[in-house]
C-alpha cells in the first residue's frame, strides 16, 4: 500500500465549480470524439466488432492514445495490456482512476464500455483545463488537487475472445495472477501474451497506484428509461453463479444408429438450455435471470451424433435465497437429464458471489453531485459485471449509469440518447473532481484507502 499524499492548500475548482453545466461546445466535442471512436470496427449492422487484442481493438487504442495526447496526458500500458492516460498535478501522489473498456462482443453496440472511456477522457480534459487556470500561490502542488488522474481502458472486459471477462482489472487488483492471464488462449490457440504482442500492447509494470475509482456505463437494461431517470447510482451488483459445463455422450452415425442406442451429447445440452429457462420462469416477477451460451459441439459433423458439448451457464438475482433455490432446481434437473438423455454431465462452478455492494459513501457522494447538477437520479442495481466490481474491493469506487433505449445491449441496435450521454459526462466530471480532491478518503474499503496494483485477493470460487 502507498500512503496518501499530504493534502495541498488548494483543491481542483473552476468557475462555478460543481454547478457548471456542460456548454454546447463541450457537448459537441464529446459527441464528435465518440462518433469517431464508433466508426472503428463498425459492422454492416452499424454496431462494432472490437474483440480484445484484435486489429480493431488496436485501432481503438490508437484513437485513445492520440486523443489523450491532444488533451495533455501521457500514456502507458501495463503487463496485461491495460492502457492508462495519466496527468500528474501532484507528483508522487496516487491516482484517481476513471474509465471503462474499448473491447466489444463480436457483433456489439457502440456504447457498451466505449462510452465510459470517451466520457472519462473528456472529464479528464475538463479537469485538466480547470487545473491549468486555477490560481497558484507557488510550490509544485499549489492549485492542484490531492490526487492525480488516470483514464483507463481495461483490457478484455468482455471476455468473449479470452476468458475470463474483466481480465485486465482482475490482474490490476491482484485477483488474477498475470502469468495465468497471459497464458490464456483463444479458440485458435493464440495466447493473450501473443495477441497483445501482435498489436504492440504488451506492456510492463503494474500501472499507477489508485486512490479511488469511477466508472460510467450504459445501464444495459430499461429500468432507468422506464422511470425517466437520467443518472443511475449503482449501489450493488446482483448475486450470481456461473458454471462451465461438459455434456458427455458417445459418437455414432446419424443415419444408421438406432435412436434408443444413442447417447447424444447435443440432446443433453439442448435440454439444459430449456431447463435454465424453466428455472427462470419458475420464479414470478422476473427476479431470476438465467442463460446458456458459447456452445462448442464435438465433432460437429453433419453425419455424427455429438459425443461432447461444452457450454457455460449462469444464474443472476438480487435475492440470495432465490439463488439457492435455483441451484437446487438445477441440480435436480441435471440428474433427470442425465437419466433421460443417457448422457453424463460435468459441472464446475467457475464464478460465484452474493449481493455485492458498493461503498455507501460513494453512492451518497454521487447523489450529491447529481443534485448539484439538477439531474434526476436514483439508486440502481447492476445486473452485469463491470471492472468497477473489482476496483471497489480495493479502493473507494463510484459506479454510474445512463439510460439505454429499450434496454438493448450486446446488440448492434444498442443506443443512448445524446442528451443522456452528455449529461453523464457532466456527472462524471463532477464526481471525479471530488474524488481527486479526496472527498472519499476514509470511505470503507480494504486497506488504507489507496491500493498498489496487484494488492487484491483471489476471490473464493474463481478458478
Amino acid at each position: 500500500m502507498t500512503a496518501a499524499a499530504t493534502r495541498p492548500t488548494h483543491t481542483l475548482a473552476g468557475p462555478s465549480a460543481g454547478t457548471r453545466q456542460e456548454t454546447s461546445d463541450e457537448a459537441a466535442a464529446f459527441l464528435r470524439d465518440f462518433r469517431s471512436l464508433s466508426a472503428i470496427g463498425e459492422t454492416p449492422g452499424h454496431g462494432v466488432d472490437r474483440q480484445a487484442a484484435t486489429a480493431a481493438d488496436a485501432q481503438a487504442r490508437a484513437w485513445f492514445t492520440s486523443l489523450a495526447s491532444q488533451y495533455g496526458f501521457r500514456t502507458e500500458t501495463d503487463r496485461i495490456g491495460n492502457l492508462f492516460a495519466l496527468i500528474e498535478w501532484n507528483p508522487g501522489a496516487p491516482f484517481v482512476l476513471v474509465g471503462s473498456h474499448l473491447d466489444s462482443q463480436p457483433t456489439a453496440g457502440k456504447y457498451d464500455g466505449a462510452y465510459g472511456v470517451a466520457a472519462a477522457l473528456h472529464a479528464g480534459r475538463r479537469l485538466a483545463d480547470r487545473s491549468a487556470s486555477a490560481p497558484s500561490d507557488g510550490g509544485s502542488a499549489a492549485g492542484a488537487p490531492r490526487y492525480n488522474l488516470a483514464v483507463v481502458d481495461w483490457f478484455n472486459e468482455e471476455g468473449c475472445r479470452f476468458a475470463p471477462s474483466m481480465m485486465g482489472s482482475s490482474v490490476y487488483t491482484g485477483k488474477l495472477p498475470a502469468d495465468v492471464a497471459l497464458a490464456v488462449t483463444d479458440t485458435a490457440g493464440t495466447s493473450v501474451s501473443e495477441a497483445l504482442s501482435e498489436i504492440g500492447h504488451l506492456g510492463s509494470g503494474e500501472g499507477p497506484t489508485a486512490a479511488a475509482y469511477a466508472e460510467i456505463h450504459i445501464e444495459q437494461g430499461r429500468s432507468m428509461e422506464d422511470s425517466g431517470t437520467t443518472i443511475g447510482l449503482v449501489h450493488a451488483c446482483w448475486a450470481a453463479a456461473k458454471y462451465s459445463v461438459t455434456v458427455h455422450g458417445e459418437q455414432a452415425h446419424t443415419g444408421s444408429t438406432v435412436i434408443a442406442d444413442r447417447r447424444d451429447a447435443l440432446l443433453g445440452a439442448s435440454r439444459l438450455v430449456v431447463l435454465l429457462r424453466e428455472i427462470a420462469d419458475h420464479f414470478s416477477g422476473a427476479v431470476l435471470h438465467t442463460s446458456v451460451g458459447q456452445l462448442t459441439v464435438y465433432p460437429n459433423s453433419p453425419v455424427v451424433v455429438p459425443s461432447r458439448v461444452e457450454l457455460v451457464m449462469d444464474l443472476r438475482t438480487a435475492d440470495e435465497e432465490i439463488l439457492a433455490s435455483a441451484k437446487a432446481l438445477l441440480r435436480a434437473g441435471i440428474a433427470s437429464i442425465e437419466a433421460e438423455a443417457n448422457v453424463s454431465i460435468d459441472v464446475a462452478e467457475s464464478h460465484a458471489w452474493g449481493i455485492n455492494p458498493y461503498q455507501p459513501a460513494g453512492v451518497a457522494l454521487a447523489a450529491e453531485c447529481a443534485a448539484e447538477l439538477g439531474l434526476s437520479h436514483r439508486q440502481v442495481f447492476t445486473l452485469a459485471g463491470h471492472d468497477s466490481i473489482n476496483m471497489k474491493d480495493v479502493v473507494p469506487t463510484v459506479m454510474l449509469f445512463v439510460p439505454s433505449v429499450d434496454g438493448i445491449s450486446h446488440n448492434e441496435r444498442e443506443y443512448t440518447n445524446d442528451g443522456d450521454a452528455c449529461a453523464g459526462v457532466d456527472m462524471l466530471t463532477r464526481v471525479v473532481e471530488r474524488l481527486c480532491n479526496g472527498d472519499l478518503d476514509g470511505a470503507a474499503a480494504p486497506g488504507s484507502g489507496t491500493a498498489a496494483p496487484g494488492s487484491g485477493t483471489w476471490p473464493e470460487g474463481v478458478q
